[in-house]
Protein backbone atom coordinates (compact mmCIF):
# COMPACT_ATOMS: atom_id res chain seq x y z
CA UNK A 1 0.00 0.00 0.00
CA UNK A 2 2.68 2.35 0.89
CA UNK A 3 3.83 1.61 -2.59
CA UNK A 4 1.09 2.59 -4.23
CA UNK A 5 0.21 5.74 -2.74
CA UNK A 6 3.93 7.08 -3.07
CA UNK A 7 3.03 6.57 -7.14
CA UNK A 8 -0.03 8.05 -6.72
CA UNK A 9 0.85 11.04 -4.59
CA UNK A 10 4.02 11.19 -6.94
CA UNK A 11 1.71 11.33 -10.19
CA UNK A 12 -1.24 13.40 -9.11
CA UNK A 13 -0.61 15.43 -6.13
CA UNK A 14 3.61 16.48 -6.61
CA UNK A 15 3.72 16.11 -10.24
CA UNK A 16 7.10 16.32 -10.99
CA UNK A 17 7.99 19.08 -8.21
CA UNK A 18 11.27 18.67 -5.70
CA UNK A 19 9.64 17.19 -2.80
CA UNK A 20 10.15 14.32 -0.52
CA UNK A 21 7.64 11.17 0.22
CA UNK A 22 8.21 9.66 3.24
CA UNK A 23 6.10 7.61 5.47
CA UNK A 24 8.14 8.51 9.02
CA UNK A 25 6.91 9.25 12.22
CA UNK A 26 6.25 12.79 12.80
CA UNK A 27 7.83 12.86 16.19
CA UNK A 28 10.01 16.27 17.71
CA UNK A 29 13.46 14.53 16.84
CA UNK A 30 11.94 13.58 13.01
CA UNK A 31 10.94 17.17 12.37
CA UNK A 32 14.27 18.81 13.73
CA UNK A 33 15.93 16.30 11.40
CA UNK A 34 14.00 18.00 8.04
CA UNK A 35 15.78 20.87 5.82
CA UNK A 36 13.77 20.34 2.33
CA UNK A 37 10.32 20.09 1.46
CA UNK A 38 8.46 17.02 2.83
CA UNK A 39 5.17 15.36 2.74
CA UNK A 40 4.87 12.57 5.41
CA UNK A 41 1.73 9.70 5.31
CA UNK A 42 2.51 8.52 8.67
CA UNK A 43 0.24 4.71 8.83
CA UNK A 44 -0.98 5.14 12.60
CA UNK A 45 -3.94 2.49 12.94
CA UNK A 46 -5.24 -0.57 11.18
CA UNK A 47 -8.60 -1.95 11.46
CA UNK A 48 -10.98 -4.19 10.25
CA UNK A 49 -13.71 -2.57 8.06
CA UNK A 50 -16.46 -4.74 9.50
CA UNK A 51 -19.64 -3.21 7.37
CA UNK A 52 -17.84 -4.36 4.17
CA UNK A 53 -17.31 -7.87 5.93
CA UNK A 54 -18.72 -10.33 3.29
CA UNK A 55 -19.77 -13.74 4.62
CA UNK A 56 -21.14 -15.73 1.38
CA UNK A 57 -18.00 -18.34 -0.27
CA UNK A 58 -16.76 -17.81 -3.26
CA UNK A 59 -17.57 -20.52 -5.84
CA UNK A 60 -14.09 -21.54 -8.12
CA UNK A 61 -15.22 -23.31 -11.32
CA UNK A 62 -12.95 -25.17 -13.91
CA UNK A 63 -12.82 -25.21 -17.44
CA UNK A 64 -16.24 -26.95 -17.51
CA UNK A 65 -18.30 -24.55 -15.26
CA UNK A 66 -18.24 -27.04 -12.60
CA UNK A 67 -17.64 -25.71 -9.05
CA UNK A 68 -14.14 -27.23 -7.85
CA UNK A 69 -14.08 -25.64 -4.50
CA UNK A 70 -15.30 -22.68 -2.46
CA UNK A 71 -13.26 -19.91 -0.50
CA UNK A 72 -13.66 -17.61 1.79
CA UNK A 73 -13.80 -14.25 0.92
CA UNK A 74 -11.31 -11.48 0.70
CA UNK A 75 -11.14 -9.24 4.20
CA UNK A 76 -11.18 -5.74 3.98
CA UNK A 77 -8.98 -3.78 6.24
CA UNK A 78 -8.73 0.57 6.91
CA UNK A 79 -5.82 1.68 7.00
CA UNK A 80 -5.57 5.37 8.59
CA UNK A 81 -2.96 7.63 7.72
CA UNK A 82 -1.53 11.29 8.79
CA UNK A 83 -0.67 13.32 5.86
CA UNK A 84 1.29 16.31 6.62
CA UNK A 85 3.22 18.75 4.87
CA UNK A 86 6.54 20.40 5.77
CA UNK A 87 8.53 23.01 4.56
CA UNK A 88 9.66 26.70 5.82
CA UNK A 89 6.37 28.33 5.13
CA UNK A 90 3.49 27.74 6.33
CA UNK A 91 1.70 28.99 2.61
CA UNK A 92 3.96 26.12 0.80
CA UNK A 93 2.66 23.70 3.68
CA UNK A 94 -1.15 24.55 3.09
CA UNK A 95 -0.35 24.46 -0.98
CA UNK A 96 0.99 21.07 -0.85
CA UNK A 97 -2.40 20.28 1.65
CA UNK A 98 -4.17 21.44 -1.37
CA UNK A 99 -2.55 19.33 -4.26
CA UNK A 100 -2.89 16.31 -1.92
CA UNK A 101 -6.34 17.24 -0.87
CA UNK A 102 -7.39 17.56 -4.15
CA UNK A 103 -5.41 14.43 -5.71
CA UNK A 104 -7.19 12.06 -2.98
CA UNK A 105 -10.71 13.88 -3.69
CA UNK A 106 -10.11 12.92 -7.62
CA UNK A 107 -10.04 9.12 -6.64
CA UNK A 108 -12.63 7.50 -4.90
CA UNK A 109 -10.77 4.13 -6.00
CA UNK A 110 -7.25 3.60 -6.27
CA UNK A 111 -6.83 4.08 -10.09
CA UNK A 112 -5.49 -0.14 -10.99
CA UNK A 113 -2.03 1.42 -12.44
CA UNK A 114 -0.96 2.24 -9.13
CA UNK A 115 -1.67 -1.04 -7.29
CA UNK A 116 1.41 -2.49 -6.73
CA UNK A 117 2.08 -6.07 -5.65
CA UNK A 118 -0.49 -8.06 -4.46
CA UNK A 119 -2.48 -5.02 -4.73
CA UNK A 120 -2.31 -5.22 -8.42
CA UNK A 121 -2.95 -8.81 -8.69
CA UNK A 122 -6.29 -8.75 -7.06
CA UNK A 123 -9.92 -7.48 -8.54
CA UNK A 124 -11.37 -5.94 -5.61
CA UNK A 125 -10.93 -2.03 -5.32
CA UNK A 126 -8.89 -0.06 -3.36
CA UNK A 127 -11.43 2.74 -1.62
CA UNK A 128 -10.06 6.50 -0.63
CA UNK A 129 -11.69 8.28 1.90
CA UNK A 130 -9.85 11.87 3.04
CA UNK A 131 -10.78 14.66 5.86
CA UNK A 132 -13.56 12.63 6.73
CA UNK A 133 -14.57 13.13 10.90
CA UNK A 134 -13.06 11.43 13.14
CA UNK A 135 -14.56 8.28 15.02
CA UNK A 136 -16.05 8.85 19.13
CA UNK A 137 -13.01 6.74 20.09
CA UNK A 138 -9.93 8.58 18.57
CA UNK A 139 -9.18 12.54 17.40
CA UNK A 140 -6.23 14.08 15.70
CA UNK A 141 -5.57 16.60 18.91
CA UNK A 142 -4.50 12.54 20.80
CA UNK A 143 -2.69 11.28 17.62
CA UNK A 144 -0.56 14.39 18.31
CA UNK A 145 -0.14 14.26 21.84
CA UNK A 146 0.77 10.73 21.24
CA UNK A 147 3.85 11.57 18.79
CA UNK A 148 4.80 14.42 21.38
CA UNK A 149 4.62 17.04 18.66
CA UNK A 150 2.58 19.58 18.24
CA UNK A 151 -0.71 20.12 16.31
CA UNK A 152 -0.67 21.23 12.62
CA UNK A 153 -2.75 21.00 9.80
CA UNK A 154 -2.84 17.33 8.19
CA UNK A 155 -5.59 15.22 6.70
CA UNK A 156 -6.69 12.24 7.65
CA UNK A 157 -6.95 9.83 4.70
CA UNK A 158 -8.32 6.01 4.73
CA UNK A 159 -7.41 3.44 2.73
CA UNK A 160 -9.46 0.38 2.74
CA UNK A 161 -7.85 -2.60 0.97
CA UNK A 162 -8.80 -6.08 0.35
CA UNK A 163 -6.77 -8.63 2.27
CA UNK A 164 -7.07 -12.25 1.27
CA UNK A 165 -7.81 -15.31 3.14
CA UNK A 166 -6.04 -18.43 2.21
CA UNK A 167 -8.45 -21.10 3.15
CA UNK A 168 -10.75 -23.32 0.82
CA UNK A 169 -12.60 -25.77 0.74
CA UNK A 170 -12.71 -29.02 -1.95
CA UNK A 171 -16.65 -28.66 -3.05
CA UNK A 172 -18.69 -32.07 -3.52
CA UNK A 173 -19.66 -33.67 -6.14
CA UNK A 174 -22.07 -32.51 -8.55
CA UNK A 175 -25.68 -33.51 -8.39
CA UNK A 176 -26.43 -35.30 -11.92
CA UNK A 177 -29.34 -37.36 -10.53
CA UNK A 178 -32.61 -35.78 -11.99
CA UNK A 179 -35.71 -34.93 -9.65
CA UNK A 180 -38.63 -37.13 -9.08
CA UNK A 181 -41.67 -35.20 -7.37
CA UNK A 182 -44.62 -37.39 -6.02
CA UNK A 183 -48.35 -35.61 -5.20
CA UNK A 184 -50.46 -37.89 -2.77
CA UNK A 185 -53.44 -37.41 -0.91
CA UNK A 186 -53.46 -38.18 2.71
CA UNK A 187 -54.68 -41.41 2.24
CA UNK A 188 -52.83 -42.64 -0.43
CA UNK A 189 -49.61 -41.50 1.98
CA UNK A 190 -50.19 -44.56 3.95
CA UNK A 191 -50.81 -46.93 0.90
CA UNK A 192 -47.25 -45.18 -0.62
CA UNK A 193 -45.79 -45.92 3.06
CA UNK A 194 -47.00 -49.91 2.50
CA UNK A 195 -45.91 -49.96 -1.29
CA UNK A 196 -42.41 -48.27 -0.28
CA UNK A 197 -41.92 -51.73 1.88
CA UNK A 198 -40.82 -49.33 5.03
CA UNK A 199 -40.88 -51.93 7.86
CA UNK A 200 -39.42 -52.30 11.18
CA UNK A 201 -37.03 -55.43 12.38
CA UNK A 202 -35.33 -55.12 15.63
CA UNK A 203 -35.24 -51.60 15.67
CA UNK A 204 -33.56 -51.51 12.50
CA UNK A 205 -35.26 -49.47 9.84
CA UNK A 206 -35.09 -51.41 5.88
CA UNK A 207 -36.73 -49.41 2.86
CA UNK A 208 -37.56 -51.29 -0.35
CA UNK A 209 -38.02 -50.09 -4.02
CA UNK A 210 -41.31 -48.01 -5.05
CA UNK A 211 -43.18 -49.32 -7.65
CA UNK A 212 -44.82 -46.49 -9.24
CA UNK A 213 -48.91 -46.34 -10.15
CA UNK A 214 -51.01 -44.67 -12.23
CA UNK A 215 -50.42 -41.67 -11.06
CA UNK A 216 -51.47 -37.71 -12.47
CA UNK A 217 -49.70 -35.09 -14.69
CA UNK A 218 -46.92 -33.66 -13.72
CA UNK A 219 -47.27 -30.44 -11.95
CA UNK A 220 -51.11 -31.36 -11.37
CA UNK A 221 -52.06 -30.26 -7.87
CA UNK A 222 -54.41 -33.03 -5.83
CA UNK A 223 -57.97 -31.81 -4.73
CA UNK A 224 -59.43 -32.89 -1.92
CA UNK A 225 -62.45 -34.42 -3.96
CA UNK A 226 -59.84 -36.93 -5.21
CA UNK A 227 -60.06 -40.67 -4.31
CA UNK A 228 -58.38 -41.77 -1.59
CA UNK A 229 -56.16 -44.49 -3.82
CA UNK A 230 -54.30 -41.78 -5.57
CA UNK A 231 -50.72 -43.17 -6.25
CA UNK A 232 -47.35 -41.14 -7.14
CA UNK A 233 -47.15 -39.02 -9.99
CA UNK A 234 -43.26 -38.47 -11.42
CA UNK A 235 -42.55 -34.88 -12.70
CA UNK A 236 -38.89 -36.39 -14.34
CA UNK A 237 -36.64 -39.08 -14.02
CA UNK A 238 -36.42 -42.72 -15.63
CA UNK A 239 -36.96 -46.35 -14.55
CA UNK A 240 -32.81 -46.73 -15.66
CA UNK A 241 -31.68 -43.34 -13.95
CA UNK A 242 -34.29 -42.96 -11.29
CA UNK A 243 -34.35 -39.37 -9.82
CA UNK A 244 -34.42 -37.90 -6.20
CA UNK A 245 -38.29 -38.53 -4.52
CA UNK A 246 -40.30 -35.46 -3.14
CA UNK A 247 -43.36 -36.16 -1.18
CA UNK A 248 -46.02 -33.21 -1.06
CA UNK A 249 -48.61 -34.18 1.92
CA UNK A 250 -51.71 -32.44 1.43
CA UNK A 251 -54.57 -31.84 3.73
CA UNK A 252 -58.19 -33.27 3.11
CA UNK A 253 -60.95 -30.83 4.08
CA UNK A 254 -63.36 -33.01 3.61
Amino acid sequence: MDDSLLALVRRDAVKGMTVDVVFEAPTKDWVAKQNTPTIDLYLYDIREDLTRREVTWEDVRDETGRVTERRSPARRFKLSYLVTAWTNRPEDEHRLLSQLLSCFVRHEMMPTDVLAGALGEQSKPVYLNVAQPPTADRSLADIWSALGGELKPSLDLAVIAPIPVDRAETAGPPVTETPRIALLSPDAMSSALEQDGVRRAGGRRERGAIRPGRGTPAGQALSPSEPADQEETFAAGTEKEPGRRFRVRGIDRR
